[in-house]
Parts: structure tokens; C-alpha cells; sequence
């Protein structure tokens, strides 16, 4: 049994070599067909993900804001919601107290923070000079306010509660710009504005960064109602909406391309196998005059059809994949892992297509008549 499947092998592979000129042809179109078709595929199967990474520059995606009845949420529930996102990829929960400040005599808006973190979840802040200091007396100020102040990086200011409390001085480490209202405000560390303003353990909000999508993002909003009743969880629905229609109409592109390049294949494919039907009626009209059936023609046509489609998609998987790998290192600056899965399917739908290309030569195949053929009509 097994020399006869051998047989049967050398004999495809034979015949597939003694055409090396048109099987190429097909070769190469199945080869660049399943290339194409194994990229846009890692690419679909990886773009949530990177997307996720780089929509994560434009800041947090998640709000922790304070209960119905209560006016603040407070530290342990911050650590709540961190425990109740475990099972997420959490790039960092920065906690925010607002309240006024008098700063040089003028009564702004503060915000009490972890520099360490915001730096993670908002690396979209721009700071010229530098990041307050943790431990040291060092203030970070909004663009706008610092332009009516007049006071530059490295520069000192006056810092209190509000008329009649204790004055401290203050370093102004470096002015922020963020194109919004945070350059109308200064900010300190959380502890310091704590102590000021005697609301010690207290917050206004939390902004969380999650690396998750649309879908994904609702379920852990469901999670943090379920497992901390005394906040209320909101999405940031300006960032997850822009990058759910970004992330939508990238998959389409992909699935468009990928059925684009399946019929391109397909037509490719099945114009060879005619001409080579053309150029075999001889062959197939002796072969049935010396006993060989339509099963056995069948059988041999689509056998050099399956091994042409395995061979363009081990090929293709393969340049796929680094086609794959060079999008992502170039769009989002982040190698993408080898997937085996991948290789398989590429593999499968290139037998499956050159299979379905075989269909009509394959018919055309059978329909020869050997008495027709062999008088050289």
C-alpha cells in the first residue's frame, strides 16, 4: 500500500517538475498569494493588541470617579479596582486630589498626584524642565498659569492652603503642556497636597490605562461595579471610540485584501492548470486508452494542484511572517511573536485554493475523448 502512494507521489512530482516554466508561474502566485494572506492574518490577529499599546500614548481610558452618594473616593478603593483588574494588563491607576491652592498670592486650581505613575499613563504630557522630585518641596505648573506668573523652571514660589494657613516655598521643577485645561492648573505630589488641605487618604478620581479594547474595556467597567460598589467606573469614550473605528476599519482593509488576492490567486492558479491540460490531451487520451479511468485522472490533477498549494504556503507562511513582523516593527515599534496556527491556516487555504482552481482543468480533464485525441484531431 505504501509503494503505491509513493508511486503515486513521484509520479505528481515528476510530472509538476517537467514543467518547471508554468508550475513557477503557479508556484510563485500561490507562494505570493499565501505571503500575503499569512501577513494580513498575523497582522489582523496582532493589530488589537498593538493598537491597544499605542492608543495607551493618548492617556487613560478609565475613569474611577466617586460614588452616587459620596463626594470622594478614597485610597483603599483605588486599591480595590486595582485588585479587581488583575486579570487585565494594567499600564498604571493614577490617583488625582483636586482642590485650590494660593500660589504667589493667586488662588488656582491643584492637583495632588504620583509622578512616577502619571508619567506612565500620560506620556503624552510635555515637560520643560523636569518632573517634580519625590520627598522634595517641588511644584510642576501648567503652561498658561506659569505665562501669567512669569516664573520658569527652577524658579520659586510661595505655596499654601488658602488665606491664614502656612506659607511654604516651593521649587517650580518644570512647566507642562498638554493641550488642555491641566495648563491652567499646577500640580504636587498627592501626600503634599494631602497635608495642605487636611483631606488626608482622600481623592477626587483615578485615571486607569488598560491595554484592552472596546469590548473587553465594558467588561472590566462591569467588574469594578460589581467588586467596588462605592465608585463609579466611566470610559474615556472619545480614546475608545477612536480606536474601536481605527481598529474597524483596519480589519476590514485586511479581510478586503485577503479576498482580493484569494480570487487574484484562484484565476492565477486555474489559468495554468488549463494550459497544462492543453498541452497534456494527448498524455490524458493515452492514458485512457490504456485502461486509466476519470478517477485516476482526477486523482493525479488535483494531487499536482495540493502539492503546488503546500508548497507555495510553506513558502509564503514563512515570508508572511516576516512581512507580518516588518509591519509592526515599523507602525507600532513592537516585534510580533510566531504563530504556528497561522502557518497552518495559510497552508490549509492554499490546498483549498489551488484545489478549487483544479476544478475546471479538472473537468476539462476528463471530458477528453482518447479515439478523438489519438487520430490527432
Amino acid at each position: 500500500m505504501m509503494s503505491r502512494y509513493k508511486m503515486f507521489f513521484i509520479m505528481v512530482a515528476n510530472s509538476l517538475l517537467r514543467r518547471r516554466a508554468r508550475m513557477a508561474i503557479a508556484l510563485l502566485a500561490v507562494a505570493v498569494g499565501a505571503t500575503i494572506i499569512s501577513g494580513m492574518i498575523t497582522v489582523y490577529k496582532e493589530v488589537p493588541e498593538q493598537m491597544g499599546r499605542a492608543f495607551r500614548a493618548y492617556g487613560a481610558n478609565l475613569l474611577i470617579l466617586p460614588g452616587k452618594d459620596a463626594g470622594v473616593i478614597h485610597e483603599e478603593d483605588v486599591s480595590a479596582v486595582s485588585k479587581a483588574l488583575s486579570d487585565y494588563e494594567v499600564v498604571g491607576i493614577t490617583p488625582f486630589l483636586y482642590d485650590t491652592l494660593l500660589i504667589n498670592h493667586q488662588t488656582v486650581m491643584a492637583g495632588g498626584t504620583d509622578f512616577d505613575v502619571l508619567q506612565e499613563v500620560s506620556p503624552y504630557w510635555q515637560v520643560r524642565g523636569a518632573w517634580p522630585t519625590p520627598g522634595e518641596k517641588e511644584i510642576l505648573l501648567g503652561a498658561e498659569f506659569a505665562s501669567k506668573l512669569r516664573v520658569n523652571p527652577g524658579d520659586t514660589i510661595s505655596v499654601s492652603g488658602g488665606e491664614g494657613s502656612i506659607v511654604s516655598d516651593y521649587r517650580v521643577s518644570g512647566i507642562v503642556r498638554t493641550g488642555g485645561n491641566e495648563e491652567n492648573f499646577v500640580f504636587v505630589s498627592l501626600p503634599d497636597l494631602q497635608r495642605i488641605k487636611g483631606r488626608a487618604g482622600e481623592l477626587s478620581l483615578a485615571q486607569v490605562s488598560v491595554v484592552a479594547g472596546q469590548d473587553e474595556l465594558a467588561r472590566a467597567e462591569t467588574k469594578i461595579h460589581e467588586q467596588v460598589p462605592n465608585v463609579e467606573p466611566q470610559l474615556v469614550k472619545q480614546i475608545a471610540k477612536s480606536e474601536g473605528t481605527v481598529l474597524g476599519k483596519l480589519q476590514a482593509l485586511v479581510l478586503i485584501v485577503t479576498i482580493v488576492v484569494l480570487v487574484l490567486t484562484l484565476i492565477c492558479v486555474s489559468t495554468t492548470m488549463m494550459a497544462i491540460v492543453t498541452e497534456r490531451r494527448r498524455e490524458i487520451g493515452l492514458k485512457k486508452a490504456l485502461g486509466a479511468d476519470n478517477r485516476h485522472i482526477v486523482a493525479e490533477f488535483f494531487g499536482e494542484g495540493c502539492l503546488l498549494g503546500a508548497l507555495g504556503g510553506i513558502l509564503g507562511s514563512g515570508f508572511g511572517y516576516l512581512f507580518a513582523q516588518s509591519v509592526s516593527v515599523n507602525v507600532f515599534g513592537r516585534g510580533i511573536e510566531f504563530s504556528p496556527t497561522i502557518v497552518v491556516v495559510a497552508l490549509v487555504m492554499s490546498i483549498f485554493v489551488t484545489g478549487l482552481a483544479s476544478l475546471l482543468p479538472v473537468r476539462i480533464a476528463t471530458n477528453v475523448d482518447p479515439a478523438i485525441i489519438l487520430r490527432g484531431e
